[in-house]
């Protein structure tokens, strides 16, 4: 579906969960063609490297050197050339002349029907093709028998740069740099990475009824939590956070919070403030101040979403629009909401080449409700049955205000939108929260 501002279509109706992300994913990319925002000087920093993790990588990372920078030997064993493998004779005979340790080549002559004592790691001598595993020989004195039959000439050898060759990518832009990169590229010898600027993400809470911490609650009011979900959920994916508080629910303080949120922030994230009845709000102000993407989405819980864009406002550099989504108030929706639309566009906006995670799927313990004709995400613990295999039971009440569901649970059970109920043994799709939320 392409993004058109106040398009009938996306205002009034509920779109599917899946239309709605792409949706998101067109504004996005039509964002990042207008302003360049991908390749501007501005918008890229070099970091050390135990500063980088979580961070967007900026350009390709090319290998200084060749991994490994040598033929070496794939394990502990014998070298010698693959042509001592006389398959007419059923056991060969080498005479052991040396030993090679990781670090330390031999640097001694290898003749027919001679080998070498080798470690994992060790440089292969240029008359050493083969590596017969230790656990395969027999030790004699100074030499070694096995089969003949027991290997191929070349195997268990690593060829140099078999793993990575020089000037070759070893890591891709648009990576979401995660320990096991830093570690490759520590073991290229590089100290600095090229990674995208941390995106401004703005957030914000709308109600009056709404407190927080240190102060006491009154008749009706509740102290405000999803600015500490979003927090988490933000540094999760560790982008610089500004937090513009509570906001009152009348025009005039919303829209003056979204023209100062505008004026700093890439992307502004608000919770409360459109459901229907206190919509119009919002609707307004985003008309006003920008253009509206969509409203309403057919999953649950998080039904009332409101998504579109800010206008650049006067005096912000770059002078760049603002990504604005106005998530429900209900505590879990705010949280779901995030996971399935905001998460990734923040990844996209942010040059990510990855920006949804993968589905897994576990046995259902129990009987499941669903009606077709819209998405629901149920909060669930994945363990393992009686037989071993990955099994999932939901948390509870399902509540769209019920945070301890989300505290107890470790994953979402997603029923798509035609799904209807689930048997007890069935397989369903969760997608576990470790590294999202």
């Amino acid at each position: 579906m392409k993004y058109s501002p106040n398009s009938p279509i996306l205002l009034t109706s509920s779109l599917h969960v899946d239309e709605a992300r792409q949706a998101i994913a067109n504004l996005v990319s039509e964002l990042l063609q207008e302003s360049s925002a991908i390749n501007d000087p501005e918008d890229l920093e070099i970091v050390p490297l135990d500063q980088a993790i979580n961070r967007v990588l900026a350009e390709d990372l090319l290998s200084p050197i060749d991994v490994p920078a040598a033929d070496n030997s794939a394990m502990d064993g014998y070298a010698f050339h693959g042509s001592c493998l006389d398959l007419s004779t059923p056991v060969i005979h080498l005479d052991v002349v040396g030993t090679a340790l990781a670090g330390k080549p031999y640097e001694g002559k290898i003749d027919p029907g001679q080998c070498l004592k080798v470690m994992t790691g060790a440089v292969m001598p240029t008359a050493c093709d083969t590596v017969i595993p230790q656990e395969l020989t027999t030790i004699e004195d100074d030499s070694i028998r096995f089969p003949s039959d027991q290997l191929k000439a070349g195997e268990n050898r690593r060829l140099k740069g078999e793993d990575l060759q020089k000037g070759k990518p070893a890591i891709t832009a648009g990576r979401l740099l995660r320990p096991s990169d830093l570690g490759l590229a520590a073991s290229l010898g590089i100290a600095t990475l090229k990674v995208r600027r941390k995106l401004k993400v703005a957030i914000l809470s709308s109600g009056d009824e709404l407190r927080s911490l240190g102060e006491s609650l009154d008749a009706g009011s509740i102290y405000d939590s999803n600015r500490y979900s979003l927090t988490g959920l933000l540094n999760r994916l560790d982008l610089e956070i500004i937090d513009c508080g509570i906001v009152r629910d009348d025009p005039e303080s919303l829209k003056k919070a979204f023209i100062e949120a505008a004026s700093k922030a890439d992307v502004l994230i608000s919770s409360g403030g459109v459901s229907v009845g206190e919509a119009d709000y919002t609707k307004q102000i985003m008309q006003e101040l920008g253009d509206v993407g969509f409203w309403k989405i057919a999953m649950r819980p998080g039904r009332p979403m409101a998504f579109g864009i800010l206008k650049p406002v006067p005096g912000k550099s770059p002078a760049r629009k603002t990504l604005f989504f106005g998530l429900p108030g209900n505590p879990v929706a705010v949280m779901v909401t995030f996971y399935q639309f905001v998460r990734g566009a923040l990844l996209q906006l942010n040059g990510a080449n990855q920006t949804e995670p993968p589905l897994v799927q576990a046995v259902s313990e129990t009987a499941i409700r669903k009606k077709p004709g819209r998405t629901e995400f149920q909060r669930a613990i994945l363990g393992r049955d009686s037989q071993g295999r990955p099994s999932v039971r939901l948390t509870g009440s399902q509540g769209a205000g019920i945070l301890r569901s989300m505290s107890e649970a470790n994953c979402f059970v997603i029923l798509g939108h035609e799904q209807g109920n689930i048997a007890a043994g069935e397989l369903v799709d969760i997608a576990l929260f470790d590294g999202l939320l």
